[in-house]
């Protein structure tokens, strides 16, 4: 059962969990005028100038009661399945708002008494029971509303499942390219949906796992596109087949978290239950210590001891570690004998006092009370030293990434043998870090820090031997374009999860230091730009500003993906319009990764100054078509047009980005007509030529078009990444 949102007024029950802070934001005022109206019920005696106010309350309630059962009322009609419930809900809604307006109708006053005050209101149970209604009703209609949020999830990853399964099943190239691009739109769609139920949500462990579920699927985007293409390119290799299906296997698990997320459906033998970690093991203990002083009888001795044992069982995980060291090992092993030792001090001072029917702990219980928690810290504060000093060594030593390397060159030398004996280098490695991952868990703080724990132990444990299988492929097949491209992607996966426990390094020593929660102010980057400007000053969008801009970015991406496709299909490569194409394609990959935060454009002004077209680039592009001209033109314009302030300057990046969209919409259309022309002229050129000829000229002007680039080398995918969390740290320069 769910209080009011206001957590103030327990009278006001609405009957119904609250789990989104959306619904809670909005019941939130709607509380606030209620209480009003209640507060002012206890005081019989008003002024008229009191009764006005507390009448224009009570019906400004009623018009806003009016226009949200509307709402309600129309999502009804568009969901049937939802017809009789918010029918219902939204009929209670507006009896109860009905029901105060009339309670609060100044004709239903009692006449003025001789001290000019009114008496009014007497009926405070109708009040009461009024508020209590309109309080649960409106409560139900936003809860059933929210069930159509968790259908458009439902439904956006039902359409990815199908998108899924026939890129799993697809044959060739061309058809991968096609149905890759459907696939590509659905995930920004189901990105959307899920980003902003990630936010919405008021339960911090499944934002946390939200988060771990969305960051899988953004990694795995870009894994699914290269490990498909080297299974494509080499059908008959089986470490490209078991490479390509962990992709898919992984994208289907993190999409089934989603769903078990929005809906609370917990799967068979479900695993999401936290493992039981040391801090919390502490946490209860201390706590089960510290109740003493309030009640010698809450609990029996041997339950306490009982706890320790629980809790000095799980530093097991430390001091069994192969990769502890002896002194880390006796320290820990030297505080835990002491925790027992104080406890056993403490339970004696106990029975004790309970033989002597004490009310309340005596001095000498205090005393044992204060010494175990203080030797319960020192253990807490030595196991967090251990596991933090054991991770930051790990990734001094992995940020050399020398495993990778070897793998990589090994790989692309096609030395099998030298890659089975680097990738047991890998695979030591690999259990160093989920080891690492299992101890930092352990010391974590938080639940939500505890579950990004468990998603880095997960990703380390599934990438490693994907990495291996990858660079398997690639020494099968060591001039394959797209097989060194596949392995690239599994290790650029694995240096970004190495850079994500280093953040969660520094996130968990802020908690352990109390440090948690302090925002960092943004820091303006430097440009060579800026060289002839006053000191810039960094300023952040508001959410609107950010939504706008990341759409642009993910519309931008999902045309320079088409615009790579068209490409692909073109025969001749080194065609004037597809090199012209691939570097307008190029130009608004970069756009897109500024609107992320991410890639070589650090300021609007490199912004800018990338969308500059050269007279060349725009001459070879504005003799295809005429809009083309006029598109080109109001970018350059644009791009070289002075601005200043907060406003203007965003004004200037949308219409940056968004004129660069409309150019790539015009050449996606154009480059198929242009390609058929080609085709057209080479045919009728080559008229006279013998068939055998011909086919001769196509086998020997197409070697491996499959290993094209789709997407750019460095892609991320199409954006599934939380884009919130880069257009908040967009750099707006704004001229004083």
């Amino acid at each position: 059962m769910a209080s009011s949102p206001s957590g103030s007024n327990s009278n006001f029950d609405s009957g119904l969990e609250i789990k989104t802070r959306s619904v809670e934001q909005t019941l939130i005022p709607l509380v606030s005028q209620i209480t009003t109206l209640i507060n002012h019920k206890d005081k019989p005696k008003k002024s008229e100038r009191t009764l006005a106010a507390i009448h224009r309350v009570g019906q400004a309630v009623s018009v806003a009661v009016g226009r949200f059962v509307a709402v309600g009322e129309a999502i009804a009609v568009e969901n049937q399945e939802l017809k009789d419930e918010m029918g219902q809900a939204c009929f209670e809604a507006r009896r109860a708002g009905d029901a105060i307006a009339q309670l609060t109708d100044v004709g239903s006053a009692v006449p003025f008494q001789s001290d000019g005050r009114v008496t009014v209101f007497s009926d405070r149970t109708g009040m009461v029971k009024a508020a209590r209604l309109l309080l649960s009703s409106v409560t139900k209609v936003l809860v059933l509303a929210d069930r159509i949020v968790i259908k458009q999830i439902i439904t956006s990853r039902n359409k990815v499942l199908v998108t899924l399964d026939h890129l799993e099943r697809v044959s060739t190239f061309q058809e991968f390219v096609q149905i890759f691009s459907q696939f590509g739109n659905e995930m920004v769609e189901f990105a959307h949906l899920t980003g902003d139920r990630q936010n919405d949500l008021k339960d911090e462990k499944k934002k946390a796992r939200m988060a771990a579920a969305r960051a899988v699927l953004e990694k795995c985007t870009m894994m699914l596109l290269t490990a498909s293409k080297t299974c494509l390119r080499h059908p008959d290799c089986e470490s490209a087949r078991i490479n390509k299906d962990g992709v898919f296997h992984r994208m289907r698990c993190a999409l089934e978290q989603v769903i078990e997320i929005v809906t609370e459906a917990r799967s068979f033998g479900d695993s999401k239950i936290l493992p039981a970690s040391i801090y919390n093991g502490i946490k209860d203990f201390k706590s089960s210590v510290e109740s003493l002083r309030e009640n010698l009888y809450s609990m029996l001795p041997q339950n306490l001891s009982s706890q320790l044992e629980a809790l000095v069982e799980r530093t097991e995980d430390f001091t069994d570690s192969a990769y502890t060291s002896h002194e880390q090992r006796q320290a820990i092993l030297a505080l835990c004998q002491l925790v027992r030792q104080d406890t056993q001090q403490l339970v004696h001072a106990w029975v004790e006092a309970q033989s002597a029917h004490a009310k309340e702990a005596p001095e000498d219980m205090e005393l044992s009370i204060l010494k175990t928690c203080q030797s319960t810290n020192d253990l807490r504060r030595e196991l967090h030293k251990v596991a933090v000093c054991r991770t930051s060594d790990l990734l001094k030593v992995h940020g050399e990434q020398l495993p990778l390397r070897a793998l990589k060159a090994s790989g692309a030398e096609g030395k099998l043998e030298a890659v089975t004996e680097y990738s047991r280098t890998l695979t030591e490695q690999k259990e160093q870090l989920v080891e690492a991952c299992r101890l930092l868990c352990h010391v974590s703080g938080t639940e939500p820090l505890e579950i990004t724990c468990i998603h880095a132990e997960e990703t380390f444990h599934v990438i490693g031997p994907q990495i291996i299988s990858a660079a398997q492929t690639l020494a099968l097949h060591p001039s394959s374009k797209i097989a060194k491209e596949n392995l690239e992607v599994f290790c650029e996966a694995w240096e970004s999860q190495l850079c994500d426990m280093a953040l969660l390094l520094r996130e968990i020593n802020d908690v352990f230091e109390g440090k948690r929660g302090g925002s960092e102010s943004m820091c303006a980057r430097e440009s060579k730009h800026t060289a002839n400007l006053k000191t810039p000053k960094a300023v952040k969008l508001d959410a609107e500003e950010q939504t706008s801009i990341a759409k642009l970015g993910l519309e931008l991406r999902l045309l320079s993906s088409d615009v790579d496709a068209e490409v692909e299909k073109w025969e001749e490569q080194e065609q004037d319009v597809v090199r012209q194409s691939q570097s307008l394609a190029s130009m608004a990959y970069s756009m897109y990764l500024f609107t992320r935060g991410e890639g070589l454009l650090k300021t609007t002004l490199d912004l800018f100054h990338q969308a500059e077209l050269g007279d060349e680039d725009r001459s070879a592009l504005t003799t295809e078509m005429e809009k083309l001209g006029a598109f080109c033109q109001q970018l350059q314009m644009g791009a070289k047009t002075p601005v200043q302030g907060k406003s203007a300057t965003f004004q200037k990046v949308e219409s940056s980005i968004q004129t660069t969209k409309n150019i790539l919409a015009v050449v996606v259309s154009l480059l198929p007509f242009c390609n058929k022309l080609n085709r057209k002229y080479k045919s009728e050129r080559s008229s006279l030529s013998s068939p055998q000829e011909c086919r001769e000229g196509q086998d020997t002007s197409t070697p491996v078009k499959d290993e094209g680039t789709l997407n750019n080398k460095n892609s991320n995918g199409f954006g599934v990444k939380a884009l919130e969390q880069h257009m908040a740290g967009l750099n707006l320069l704004e001229s004083k």
